[in-house]
């Protein structure tokens, strides 16, 4: 199991090689940048990164979470769902990453996660 976890975090995080900082994170203030730094799905697969978070707008489809993500609502799997990481962002934020065609939600914060 762990090494499953560790394995999806590697996946997951792979997409970071292709985030790049062109300075469009730069004025992004020290405790935001802290909290996107810090947050950890439930499954403690690190989500990565800043340039890897995606502020997006959802719903809610009884009872689960729905993310627009490339122009198609995608329903949010429970494992990605972290509700004790608080939101200083004030928006929801999506991570996915592309995985053999596929697009994988590896994490996501409501606007309203406490």
């Amino acid at each position: 199991m762990v090494l499953a976890a560790l394995v999806m975090g590697s996946v997951v995080c792979a997409g970071v090689a292709l985030a790049i900082d062109n300075g469009q994170f730069e004025n992004v203030p020290p405790d935001i940048r802290a909290w996107f730094k810090s947050v950890i799905a439930p499954n403690g697969v690190p989500c990565c990164d800043i340039s890897d978070g995606h502020r997006t707008s959802y719903d809610v489809r009884d009872g689960a979470y729905w993310v627009p993500i490339e122009g198609r609502w995608m329903a949010v799997p429970e494992r990605a769902i972290i509700r004790d990481r608080g939101n200083p962002v004030g928006e929801a934020v999506v991570w996915y990453v592309h995985h053999r065609g596929d697009i994988i939600i590896s994490c996501f914060v409501p606007a309203d996660a406490v």
